[in-house]
């Protein structure tokens, strides 16, 4: 099987209730699609996490025709290809997400070629369902007083649907994150919860909010700092026992072994539509078991790298192991993400906190062609 041909769709959707975080809000969300056909028909879709016209370019003008009429199913072969042939000038970032959206859809086009699901050719399930995590608490455009009624009733409401673990966001402003922090754990005395900064804090600040986390029981600090200070990290994890976690920045086994070399990340959470690609997240999670280390995937966007993120999980053996093994909990999105909920015919099946692992061969989500178009901005193809 040769790949004979790959076009790319930029799909976009605008968001009736804008959200935000430390860095920004959105009004409207842009995923890229990947979609690879060899030439006896089968084709496969990936996703890239990041600017969608931008890493359209990069797969359209760059990777896609330097890789037309190679073995399909060479996947690991490809990868290298498309590595080496940027490694000048590309060694991280956008270009690294185009890459990592052709691998991901070579995943599924062997997956359909061979009749193995993801999670098969990954080395096999060890479960055929994944514990959730409900991602969500974005801040919104009111009064801190209200916003933080407003958040707590928006957990408590995914409590409701069943979910034993959720991740807030902090950063707003250390005043109001820690009345957060507290006003969440008192509403949800027995859920499992873990706060994200997108990287908002200086080193004093995390210390701050950390300790708080302590004291409330939270499982992880994620993105307490920024990315650029990766030795920040151990001179924070020193003073906590909150595991700090971090890595959606991150790309390539190369990058993760700088950043895990320094001591300072307990929990790793490369992206599969970004740090290289479901065979880099393989990679870079030997490279975090060889140090004690879990992966659990940063998951964002849309059917595909969530189906990628679960086979991922479903394969995983937790560090360490025991006869009760600890939970890999799978980030589940719950803002508003037409792109998500609208566009596929098949989707990853998610009831009471739990998603079941796709069986259908490839990663077992199916676009609808027809909402494709109703959401596509732009398309590529070469031939």
């Amino acid at each position: 099987m040769k790949i004979k041909c790959i076009k790319t769709h930029h799909v976009r959707c605008e968001l009736q209730q804008p959200f935000g975080f430390s860095q920004w809000s959105y009004n409207q969300r842009n995923v890229l699609l990947v979609e690879v056909i060899a030439d006896n028909g089968v084709s496969g879709w990936g996703e890239c996490y990041g600017p969608a016209d931008v890493i359209q370019a990069a797969v359209e003008k760059f990777y896609a025709p330097r890789i037309i009429n190679m073995d399909a199913l060479a996947i690991d072969a490809v990868w290298h290809h498309m590595w080496r042939s940027s490694l000048d000038f590309a060694r991280s970032g956008i270009m690294m997400a185009g890459m990592s959206g052709i691998d991901m859809a070579l995943w599924d086009l062997k997956g359909k070629a061979t009749n193995q699901s993801v999670s098969q050719m990954m080395g096999g399930q060890q479960r055929d369902k994944v514990s959730c995590y409900a991602t969500g608490m974005y801040f919104r455009d009111l009064p801190e007083d209200e916003l933080l009624v407003a958040l707590v009733d928006e957990a408590v409401g995914y409590a409701k649907q069943g979910y034993q673990a959720m991740k807030i966001k902090v950063g707003k402003n250390p005043d109001f994150d820690e009345r957060l922090i507290v006003a969440m754990r008192e509403a949800l005395p027995n859920t499992i919860l873990a706060a994200d900064s997108n990287h908002a804090y200086c080193l004093p600040e995390a210390s701050r909010i950390a300790k708080v986390l302590e004291q409330h029981n939270y499982i992880w600090f994620e993105e307490p700092l920024s990315p650029e200070h990766p030795d920040l990290f151990r001179q924070l994890q020193d003073k906590t026992t909150v595991a700090i976690a971090t890595g959606e920045c991150e790309q390539t086994r190369y990058g993760f072994e700088r950043l895990l070399n320094t001591g300072g990340v307990q929990l790793v959470q490369a992206d599969l539509a970004y740090c290289g690609g479901p065979s880099e997240a393989l990679k870079i999670r030997a490279l975090a078991s060889a140090k004690g280390l879990n992966m659990i995937p940063h998951v964002w966007g849309t059917q595909l790298n969530l189906a990628a993120a679960v086979h991922f999980l479903a394969t995983a053996y937790p560090e360490p192991g025991r006869a009760e093994a600890k939970t890999l909990l799978l980030e589940y999105d719950r803002t508003e993400n037409p792109l998500r909920d609208q566009l596929y015919s098949q989707n990853v099946q998610v009831t009471n906190g739990e998603a079941m692992v796709p069986d259908a061969p490839g990663l077992g989500v199916q676009i609808d062609l027809d909402m494709l178009q109703e959401f596509n901005v732009s398309t590529t193809e070469t031939l």
